[in-house]
């Protein structure tokens, strides 16, 4: 009976507020399985039978309710490129940047206008990384290959037309990231095919021009560094997870590089990123190229390379260094550590890749430096150095990135014993619990994580689910006032304790500390963890509130580190 509802479940779901039906919506799409894909074939079959209008550039641009329609058309194409649409929202998307030249379209720095304008530059973003992402599918047959490449040909040309038609009139240019993006996703897709790949041409000069920024050597020489490899790296890095969603919030460029100007004055040089993460390659790429040889010399590259689905060829020399280079490119340079992910285990085919990486960090040094893992547990992470050993001669990883916090500290049990017997260092992230372990949470109530009006992030939701296995909203601020305690005690903020105690644990090389370029900045207090030591009394009274059974219950129930990702 797939058509019926029951009678008082339609009349709830006719009833209800907006924001009450989108949290139960949350709720169902995250805890039924099944549900998430029902959810997206009905939307998509729904956009499909009956598209979005093109809403008239006069009504975008102009009039006194041209903000909310503009606003209103940009979510109707999220909606598009959000349920596997990806290709069909470009046209829309071409239509909206179209619609600025058509009607001499004008805005002031920090307005309505321009903000919205750098959200749909995100919103362009995460379409294209959308495509790129399920490649293969977008461009299975020579009829939907040309109209994908004309619809993103279309989208170029808007672009350009849009920058030259800003720098004329003296406006700020929104689409810098886009533009990057799409020209990127045209290499990749269409190698045979023409693509402004000189950046010189663009008129406003703004992926050109040198950024003149100095490493402070008083903040620098406060920091602490570790030995990685041949790298001598600073004990934080910027993660930019944060950029494979503008879920996190939406910045230009221009904001971007000035937040990645900061992190590099303050001697934050190396930088975590992805190949999934949006278009963070491009722009900490373009960003690095810009910087004084001397400074760019420091400033390192740590992305990686995520095999979610099984290879389609077998592996080779050959396919191992596309890979590399594919990202390389995108970081025009040098890849300091490369991590690598593989999802699915029973294929041991991440065995001979891993040996062609190690290989690779020799014969072809000036593209990839060093081999790290990412979200490998501890068995998969010895079999790894074990193989490697036989067929190398040496271990050549130094990393692995893993999930380690007060509240998940899985590493604790057998992942740490791994790497001092291999001597490889922990990279590590949630380390702050996507913000719960600080003094905001401190005193609240346990928040509703699927009402959009308490404003979680992405992040924050999947933390929640993390404190909730390992306790309840009483245990959580439990340590939140223990943390406060020793925080007062030392001058700092609860986040810097929850750092300092992971950076203390063994074999633990560096915590990675998410950033939203643009958006909001805790650089001075992120620094703090460097200005202070846990004694043992503090970390007795961290580790009985936060370890004991219930970080053997969590370790037991989620399983060893990386298993949620499998």
């Amino acid at each position: 009976m797939s058509g019926h509802v029951n009678m008082m479940d339609d009349v709830l779901i006719s009833q209800l507020p907006v924001s009450i039906l989108r949290s139960s919506l949350r709720v169902l799409v995250s805890q039924w399985p099944g549900a998430r894909q029902t959810f997206v074939d009905h939307v998509r079959g729904r956009l499909n039978g009956s598209p979005p209008p093109f809403t008239p550039p006069k009504d975008l641009f102009a009039g006194s309710t041209s903000l909310v329609r503009c606003a209103e058309y940009m979510a109707s194409t999220r909606c598009l490129f959000s349920s596997n649409l990806a290709s069909n929202s470009l046209p829309y998307l071409a239509h909206l940047i179209n619609g600025i030249v058509e009607t001499n379209a004008r805005w002031q720095p920090n307005s309505g206008l321009e903000g919205l304008l750098e959200k749909a530059c995100g919103d362009i973003v995460q379409a294209i990384q959308a495509l790129k992402e399920s490649l293969l599918a977008s461009i299975d047959s020579g009829a939907r290959k040309q109209e994908l490449q004309t619809n993103l040909t279309h989208l170029s040309d808007a672009l350009w037309g849009c920058e030259h038609y800003c720098v004329s009139n003296g406006l700020s240019y929104p689409f810098t990231r886009a533009q990057l993006q799409v020209d990127d996703f045209i290499a990749l897709a269409f190698p045979e095919g023409q693509v402004r790949s000189d950046s010189t041409s663009s008129p406003s000069m703004t992926t050109t021009e040198p950024i003149d920024v100095a490493i402070d050597p008083i903040i620098a020489g406060s920091l602490e560094h570790i030995q990685l490899g041949s790298l001598t790296i600073p004990r934080l890095l910027n993660g930019l997870w944060q950029m494979s969603s503008p879920a996190w919030g939406c910045a230009s460029s221009i904001k971007q590089i000035a937040a990645l100007s900061q992190l590099i004055q303050a001697g934050l040089v190396v930088t975590d990123m992805a190949d999934h993460y949006g278009d963070a390659e491009l722009i900490y790429g373009g960003f690095r190229n810009r910087l004084k040889p001397e400074v760019r010399e420091r400033a390192l590259a740590a992305s990686k390379w995520c095999v979610f689905r099984s290879l389609k060829e077998p592996v080779t020399q050959e396919l191992v260094f596309n890979a590399v280079q594919e990202r390389a490119r995108r970081l025009k340079g040098r890849i300091d550590i490369l991590q690598f992910h593989w999802n699915n285990y029973e294929d041991k085919n991440y065995l001979p890749v891993l040996a062609e990486l190690v290989k690779l960090t020799k014969s072809h040094a000036y593209l990839v430096s060093h081999i790290g893992l990412c979200n490998f547990d501890a068995e998969h992470t010895d079999e790894v150095c074990r193989y490697l050993l036989e067929k190398v001669g040496e271990v050549g990883i130094i990393s692995n990135q893993v999930q380690f916090s007060l509240i998940d500290s899985r590493p604790l049990f057998k992942m740490i014993g791994v790497c001092e017997m291999y001597g490889i260092k922990l990279l590590t992230y949630g380390t702050f619990c996507g913000g719960f372990l600080s003094d905001k949470w401190l005193g609240v109530k346990s928040p509703e994580i699927y009402c959009e009006a308490v404003g979680l992030t992405p992040s924050q939701r999947k933390y929640y689910d993390v404190i909730s296995t390992w306790g309840s909203w009483s245990d959580l601020q439990a340590l939140l006032y223990t943390l406060k305690i020793i925080a007062d005690k030392h001058r700092v903020d609860v986040s810097n304790v929850a750092a300092r105690w992971v950076l203390d644990c063994p074999a633990v090389g560096a915590v990675i500390v998410g950033t939203r370029l643009g958006v909001s900045s805790n650089v001075r207090s992120n620094l703090q963890v460097f200005s202070f030591q846990l004694d043992e009394e503090d970390k007795k009274k961290l580790e009985a509130v936060a370890l004991g059974n219930r970080a053997r219950n969590l370790y037991e129930r989620i399983g060893d580190c990386g298993t949620e990702y499998r």
